[in-house]
C-alpha cells in the first residue's frame, strides 16, 4: 500500500466496513504513524466526508451517523453477495421490488471493472432462486414501516380486508414479519381481537405507526407460530397418522405447513386439519416410508382408494 491516495481510500473503507476504529488500529493497518493517518483523516473530510473524532485514552474515529456515502467500495465477494441478495429481492412478492432491483443492479455495475461487471451479470441471467414468488403481492413500505415497528416495539394501525372483504381498524402490537410460501404477514397481539393473530400484507391496506408502546413477550418466535397457527387452523377433518420414520427424516421431507410432528414410540405423530381426504392420501402416498392412519376414516378409505387406482393403472401398463 505505497501511494497516498489508495491509503486514502483504504482508510474510508476501513471506516464504512466497522465503523468505529481507534486510531492506533486505523494507522496500524494502513501501515502508517500517527501523524500521517490524521493527515489522511483531514484529506477525507476536506473532499466533504464527514468524520467525528472520539478524543481520549479510549478515543476513536467514525463516519457521521447518517451520512450518504457515494463512493460505496465492495470487495468481489462482497459485490457478489450484493447482487445475489438483489436477485432474491425479485421473488419476495414487494409491489415495488422489480424497478427498485433493476435501478441499484444498474447502477453497481456502472461503477464495477469490467471482469467484475461479466461475474454479476452472469449471476443475474443465469441464476434461478425459487423463493416461492409471491402470490399475493405485499408493500415494500409496508415492510418498512411494520418492521420498525417491531423494533422500537411501537404499536401499529392497520387497515385491514378479511377474506371475505370486510373492512376493519386493526391496532396491533407488531412482534415480527415473516415471508412464507409467497406471501408476507406480520405477527402480533391484535387488541381488537385481545388475541394473537397474523395478518397478511396484500391485505393491509394502509398501516401508520402509533405512539402507544407494547412489550414483546420473551423468546417469541414470529416464524414459529405463524407456521402453527395454520397448520392447526380449524377444517373439516381432523387427521391423525403415525409415520414409521425419525423425526429428523419428517421434517426434511414435510413442509412447514404439513402440520405438529411429536417424536412418539413407534415414530412420528403428525396432527393436522384438512377439508380433503383425497387430497391429503395423495400428499401421503407421496412419502417414502410406511405410515398408520389412526383418524379419520374418510381418510383411510381415501388412501385404499387411491392405492387401487394406482394398482389397476399399474397392471394394465403391464398388461401385453
Amino acid at each position: 500500500m505505497n501511494r497516498p491516495t489508495t491509503r486514502v481510500l483504504a482508510l474510508l473503507e476501513l471506516l464504512q466496513t466497522h465503523g468505529r476504529m481507534s486510531g492506533t488500529e486505523l494507522a496500524r493497518r494502513l501501515e502508517v504513524n500517527p501523524r500521517t493517518l490524521r493527515r489522511y483523516i483531514r484529506t477525507l473530510e476536506d473532499i466533504g466526508i464527514p468524520i467525528t473524532t472520539e478524543r481520549g485514552r479510549y478515543g476513536a474515529y467514525m463516519l457521521v451517523s447518517g451520512f450518504k456515502l457515494p463512493p460505496l467500495m465492495f470487495t468481489e465477494d462482497e459485490a457478489v453477495a450484493v447482487s445475489l441478495g438483489l436477485l432474491a429481492t425479485r421473488g419476495l412478492g414487494l409491489v415495488e421490488a422489480a424497478p427498485t432491483v433493476a435501478s441499484a443492479q444498474a447502477k453497481l455495475e456502472r461503477v464495477m471493472p469490467a471482469g467484475l461487471k461479466r461475474r454479476v451479470r452472469a449471476i443475474s441471467e443465469t441464476t434461478t432462486l425459487d423463493l416461492r414468488a409471491g402470490v399475493g403481492a405485499g408493500s415494500s413500505a409496508a415492510v418498512a414501516v411494520l418492521a420498525t415497528a417491531a423494533q422500537e416495539q411501537q404499536q401499529a394501525q392497520l387497515h385491514y380486508q378479511s377474506p371475505k372483504g370486510e373492512s376493519s381498524q386493526r391496532e396491533v402490537d407488531p412482534y415480527g414479519l415473516v415471508y412464507w410460501q409467497g406471501r408476507w404477514y406480520v405477527v402480533g397481539f391484535c387488541h381488537l381481537r385481545q388475541e394473537l393473530r397474523s395478518f397478511r400484507l396484500d391485505r393491509v391496506a394502509t398501516v401508520h405507526l402509533s405512539t402507544a408502546r407494547f412489550t414483546k413477550p420473551k423468546g417469541f418466535n414470529a416464524a414459529s407460530y405463524l407456521k402453527a397457527s395454520i397448520a392447526t387452523m380449524p377444517r373439516s377433518l381432523a387427521v391423525e397418522v403415525l409415520l414409521k420414520t425419525d423425526l429428523s427424516t419428517a421434517l426434511a421431507l414435510l413442509p412447514d405447513s404439513a402440520g405438529m410432528l411429536e417424536p412418539v414410540a413407534g415414530g412420528v405423530l403428525l396432527r393436522v386439519h384438512t377439508d380433503s381426504a383425497e387430497w391429503f392420501a395423495r400428499r401421503l402416498a407421496a412419502l417414502p416410508f410406511e405410515f398408520e392412519i389412526r383418524a379419520p376414516a374418510a381418510l383411510q378409505t381415501a388412501v385404499h382408494t387411491l392405492a387401487t387406482r394406482l394398482l389397476h393403472m399399474t397392471e394394465r401398463a403391464l398388461t401385453p
